[in-house]
């Protein structure tokens, strides 16, 4: 019917009857237009699911899904409730996450598997009269044909492949590099296993068998805050999110709770509706900003300046004028406040010093069993030192004292917080602590006072062993460190918050221009609703302050607020951290599964940040040098003489860190020659490293022997998203081309490493081989070799667990994975058996040697109670003591496919555990078999139990886990309380015959079981909160202390300045050279700004960002937020398109100019993909870069300190971290946009 006909008709009268006395009204219109509209929204089944994304949300969503296709998707409301009186856990979800099935047949979708063109072109060549591994040998022996697609990454040329061809190239690839360099040149990088856990371990386990090197991702992606460990021994254990409704008191630092806890912000909201007061910390006008009852807004990178003034107050009017007895008694029992430090003199003055130990004095304090790692503090009846329980020297080597009851050689103490009453202190001693505020740089307030600050400390003096010695007592110096005067004299502290004087408010409001009155409400109300509470002041805090090179400084100032106000393991209260997904609930059933633990054990890992700022020579242009971050107060030693790589290279050498690779020779040659001289191989490898034929690789770094030749990247966008020094990525790693505009130490004449060697030419292009899996075309996988198509989120079987609730979920194929797709279990078991099939007469029974770390949580984490390098001849080269150990593994490379699909027998010989403790798994295993099936093939794995599917690893998981096993729970339990000497199981008992299978967390979420993996507990009575155990059950927490510890005293603590914590500015990268601002130069408009990445509302990470229902939400592509007054000063107006630079690169985007925004900085939300409407650079002549275009990594010594307690190398739990945010740039409007659409021009291998 035409139009003008219907407008006509409008008028015409439809009614055919009335009803209901003529109010209503029957009409004959026709309604087949509804049937549009009912076939859009009818489904034939309706899967759970959820996104498998690290957005810490892990949500349950309905999958629906019509003719095999899936249609759409909502929020599934059927969560357990939590209990009486507390709010429901749901609604969970976001618009993001409702806009996830758009990828599934969209033209980003990675459909089938792509190969670079080059490299398939000459491997076809060489294949037709090769095999598999021959012609990648030829391919890689010639120099010409590997720089031939090795150059092209990032430019196109991907071509169709089929399964069988890719999974052999990437198989051939592997067996040549395990053969020809050593297996751990083959690297694999996935994150996040929580948020699907048996598709990371699906790599993970293929990588373990083979002995490839499996890299950590908290500590490169910075969510890692190394204050945690530091403090608990713990990394990282928060609160659920139902536990903010418990609060009294929320304080919001740098978390921005509705933007990126979006399916968890309801609990902040009924919190606030329940009368919780709530002060929102941020330097932007953020979301959570304006649901606070005050908002302050420190300078970015300030945050522990402001946190040491908050702390000044709480000790000023809660521990000094007035004691209050719940924070006494708490800080008594539950800190190492007690604990005494010895004082050392250092050119005629007194520093703090390590703790003391019973192994200081004479008779050892009548302690026989690892004396040197028991601390000491003062009975407050007697005054006589004495040795509490739970110190880690209890942990190892004796049972039953290793817990927080108030004994010490078996008799009860109370042992005495302060030396302050005169009748307890011998004399008052000036105490000497460093000042880095005046270290600032010129985008910082600098507050100049001396760098060394004397400040006067009640000590006693106490006969030792080596004679006598001052100590106090680590709450007097933390006093003494805030600047509070209490009557003792000196200079340098405070009587009044007024005084401009290090840690008062006036001082801070300087530094943060947050006003006193601000801090000292702030900090008072925090407190004191703490006193009313016994506890119930919470912080929720971000990942926005771990991201900076001091990110310690500022979670231990607000760790030290807590632990002061007593709130750590009450319920409502403690220290709330939320970054990534990164509570893996299930932990000890998944490890095993996981780094293939059934089979070989110990598996090989890796820190990334220390490995890819190696690999990718961002430590070739390393512009921070020690002696700017060392303490005045240091001891002596060469601290200036080494560059920041050196001391990596220390740390590794000792045992610290991993290394990976770790012998310049191949592990597998390394073992054979071992073996001929018929010595053990750790005896072998330590006489080689001793004489120098054999060499650390990490001492060389850009040596060919010493490259990664393979790299897997799966669940991951590494260099789109998490992959800080993206350009030094392109140029060293892959060898493409990149926008690197500095400088290395050598061109600019810079002091060299004294441990690292130097190659003249840095080396471009180390990769052989990089491989992505992903179900979409994301930045990593256009510079890859090969791309492998995965299933999404809806098209595979998996588990999925969060920090922010106590539930399992599942992920579920609710259709087929579409297109050539398969599941990452899928993929990983074909690149295995492919590997099988191709390696028999080319390598076989291995024995590979593993190069282990002091790990946390073994006795190794007591293995150097004293720094000392062998080979500086300062002690002998012992393996696992002060060395790596070096470890027998045996590899079976032709049975890798048949070990990958089967329960290895080590369960049953060895058993199962985590965190130090372990137990029997042999019921267990055999339940696997009833429940899996068991292989009945001819040959070793024969009645093994099977790991065939997906849903076998999950059941594995989940069998072998205390937390979804209530069986293993108890005897988990039971295993601790051998250590402790009290009983724990009563937490699990009642769930003793719960055990929850797949089909279980189908049906509807389930909360796990409490497990002594965790600090907090599952119960109707109390939300999960961390270090829940630890104060209530008496359980130590796992540092040298046993308790939370707020002093460091290890040597390289100490030699940095960060025994107590303090303020640190911002370190100055130098990006911002006179050469590289062509700006400056040429006269242009432009400002320069402190550039911040926080998390985005419009994707998760890099998800998301390129999903056409997200960017029609925003600019639709890169943008930065930079404020009205610094827009106005480069001549930038809102939707300019403007270019961000410095020495490590350049990026192009679109100009958000906003009120919101702080001067001086630049915000680009992490992560907006570099392949949507991204034009070139004009700095560059490249298509402009990521965010990470303009950050290097840089390293931090501290963090790099292992075997000693909770300071040790764990996987994800310590080490180095990848910060970015001292990063300053350059910001100027673009004079031309240049979309570089011309063809680019490519020469072809001769």
């Amino acid at each position: 019917m035409s139009h003008l006909l219907d407008r006509l008709n409008f008028f015409r009268s439809n009614s055919v009857g009335t009803f209901a006395d003529g109010h209503g009204n029957t009409t004959n219109d026709n309604r087949d237009w509804e049937n549009t509209y009912r076939r859009r929204w009818r489904h034939d089944k309706i899967v759970r699911s959820t996104h498998g994304v690290n957005c810490t949300g892990s949500c349950s969503w309905k999958i629906y899904v019509k003719s095999g296709i899936v249609t759409w998707e909502t929020q599934q409301t059927d969560y357990p409730r939590t209990r009486a009186g507390m709010p429901n856990h749901e609604p969970r979800g976001c618009a993001r996450g409702a806009s996830y099935s758009w990828y599934l047949y969209s033209a980003n979708r990675v459909k089938t598997p792509l190969i670079r063109a080059r490299l398939l072109k000459s491997y076809r060549r060489m294949r037709a009269s090769n095999s598999p591994i021959e012609a990648w040998t030829k391919l890689q022996q010639d120099p010409i044909l590997r720089a031939d697609y090795t150059t092209t990454r990032g430019k196109g040329g991907f071509v169709r492949a089929e399964w069988d061809e890719a999974t052999e190239i990437i198989a051939a690839a592997n067996a040549y590099t395990a053969k020809t360099y050593g297996p751990d040149r083959v690297f694999g990088f996935s994150p996040i296993p929580a948020m699907s856990m048996v598709s990371y371990a699906a790599g993970s386990r293929y990588l373990s068998l083979l002995g490839g090197t499996c890299m950590s991702f908290y500590d490169w992606y910075c969510d890692l805050p190394p204050a945690s460990p530091m403090t608990w021994g713990e990394q990282t254990d928060v609160p659920e999110s139902a536990d903010w409704f418990n609060a009294s008191f929320l304080l919001l630092w740098g978390s921005n709770v509705p933007q990126t806890r979006t399916p968890d912000a309801h609990f902040y909201t009924e919190a606030r509706y329940r009368g919780t007061k709530s002060a929102v910390i941020s330097p932007d006008y953020s979301e959570a900003a304006k649901f606070g009852d005050i908002w302050l807004a420190p300078k970015a990178g300030t945050d522990s300046a402001l946190s040491m003034a908050m702390g000044h107050v709480i000790l000023r009017e809660f521990h000094l004028d007035r004691q209050v007895e719940y924070f006494e008694e708490y800080a008594r029992k539950f800190s190492d406040m007690p604990m005494l430090v010895r004082l050392d003199e250092q050119d005629g003055k007194l520093v703090p010093g390590r703790l003391l130990r019973a192994d200081d004095f004479d008779k050892k304090l009548g302690e026989s069993n690892n004396p040197e790692w028991k601390t000491v503090a003062l009975d407050q009846k007697s005054g006589d030192p004495v040795v509490p329980n739970g110190s880690v020297g209890f942990r190892w080597g004796e049972e039953g004292l290793w817990n927080l009851e108030e004994k010490a050689s078996n008799a009860e103490t109370e042992l005495r917080l302060s030396l302050i009453l005169e009748e307890n202190h011998d004399e008052v001693r000036g105490v000497d602590f460093p000042y880095f505020g005046g270290a600032a740089s010129e985008h910082f307030i600098k507050c100049d006072h001396p760098d060394v600050l004397t400040r006067n400390v009640p000590v006693k003096k106490i006969k030792l062993a080596d004679g006598e010695a001052c100590v106090a007592t680590v709450y007097d110096l933390f006093c003494a460190n805030y600047g509070l005067d209490r009557g003792l004299g000196g200079e340098w502290v405070s009587k009044d918050y007024d005084d401009d004087l290090p840690f008062t408010p006036a001082w801070a409001e300087k530094i943060t221009g947050v006003s006193r009155d601000k801090i000292i409400t702030v900090a008072r109300e925090f407190a004191l609703n703490a006193e009313k509470t016994d506890g119930k002041s919470m912080v929720i805090l971000g990942a926005g302050l771990n991201h900076w090179y001091h990110m310690d400084m500022n979670y231990r100032g607000i760790i030290n607020m807590l632990v002061m106000c007593g709130c750590v393991g009450k319920s409502g209260g403690g220290w709330s951290h939320y970054v990534g997904q990164e509570k893996l609930r299930p932990q000890t059933g998944w490890q095993p599964l996981a780094f293939a633990l059934d089979w070989a054990r110990p598996p090989r890992h890796m820190n990334s940040t220390s490995a890819w700022y190696a690999h990718t020579d961002q430590w070739r242009y390393e512009t921070l040098q020690s002696d700017e971050i060392l303490s005045p107060t240091a001891p002596a030693g060469d601290w200036k003489d080494a560059n920041l790589i050196d001391f990596n290279i220390r740390a590794e050498r000792m045992g610290w860190l991993p290394s990976a690779p770790a012998l310049k020779t191949n592990p597998l040659e390394v073992a054979k020659a071992a073996k001929k001289a018929k010595k053990k191989i750790p005896d072998y490898v330590a006489a080689q490293l001793k004489s120098g034929d054999l060499q650390m690789s990490c001492e060389d770094p850009d040596a060919p022997q010493n490259w990664p030749r393979n790299l897997f990247v799966w669940r991951s966008n590494l260099l789109g998203s998490s992959g800080k020094g993206h350009e030094y990525f392109l140029k060293h790693l892959l060898g493409t081309d990149h926008g690197v505009l500095g400088k290395d130490l050598g061109e600019e004449g810079r002091q060299k490493p004294i441990e690292a060697t130097w190659h003249e030419e840095a080396p471009q292009g180390k990769l052989d081989l990089l491989v992505t899996i992903d179900f979409r075309m994301s930045t990593t996988a256009v510079y890859s070799d090969i791309v492998l198509p995965t299933a999404s989120w809806y098209e595979k079987d998996d588990l999925n667990t969060s920090d922010m609730h106590p539930f399992i979920h599942p992920l579920q194929a609710a259709v087929d994975p579409a297109y050539q797709s398969k599941s990452d279990w899928e993929i990983f078991k074909s690149i295995a058996k492919k590997f099988s099939e191709v390696v028999p007469g080319y390598l076989d029974i291995e024995t590979d040697i593993v190069s282990l770390p002091t790990l946390h949580d073994t006795p190794a984490e007591i293995a150097q109670d004293q720094v000392r390098d062998w080979k500086k001849g300062e002690c002998e080269l012992i393996p696992g003591k002060t060395a790596p150990n070096f470890i027998a593994v045996e590899r079976n490379y032709p049975e890798l496919y048949k070990r990958f699909t089967s329960i290895g027998p080590l369960l049953e010989k060895i058993g199962n555990g985590g965190k130090g403790i372990a137990w029997n798994t042999e019921v267990e295993v055999d339940h696997l078999r009833d429940l899996n099936g068991v292989v009945t093939e001819e040959g070793p794995t024969k009645g093994l139990a099977k790991l065939d599917t997906a849903i076998d690893a999950a059941e594995m998981i989940l069998m072998l886990a205390p937390e979804t096993n209530g069986e293993v729970a108890v005897k988990a339990w039971d295993q601790l309380s051998k250590a402790t000497g009290r009983e724990h199981a009563h937490l699990a008992r009642a769930k003793e015959d719960e055990k929850i299978r797949f089909r279980d967390i189908a049906a509807q979420p389930r909360k796990i079981i409490s497990s002594p993996t965790w600090s907090g507990i599952e119960s109707e009575e109390v939300c999960y909160n961390a270090g829940y155990t630890n104060v209530h059950e008496l359980i130590p927490w796992r540092t040298l202390t046993g308790r939370q510890q707020l002093y460091q005293d290890h040597l390289w603590m100490r030699a940095f300045g960060e025994g107590f914590c303090t303020y640190r500015p911002p370190v100055d990268m130098k990006t911002i050279t006179k050469d590289v601002n062509a700006s400056m130069r040429n006269s242009e408009r432009h400002v320069v700004l402190n550039f911040i990445t926080p998390h985005q509302k419009w994707g998760i990470h890099s998800t998301y960002s390129d999903n056409l229902l997200m960017l029609t939400l925003n600019r639709g592509g890169p943008c930065v937020w930079l404020s009205e007054v610094d827009a106005k000063t480069a001549g930038i107006v809102d939707n300019d398109w403007v270019e961000v630079y410095n020495t490590n690169g350049a990026l192009t985007a679109r100009a958000v100019v906003s009120q919101r925004i702080k001067d001086g900085t630049l915000f680009m939300y992490h992560a907006q993909e570099k392949i949507v409407n991204t034009p070139g650079s004009e700095q560059t002549g490249k298509r402009g870069g990521i965010h990470n275009s303009v950050t290097r990594a840089t390293i931090k010594p501290t963090h790099m300190i292992g075997g000693y307690a909770q300071q040790s190398y764990g996987f994800n739990y310590y080490g180095t971290v990848g910060s970015n945010r001292d990063e300053f740039v350059i910001v100027r409007k673009m004079t031309k946009v240049d979309w570089l659409d011309r063809p680019a021009q490519v020469e072809a291998a001769q």
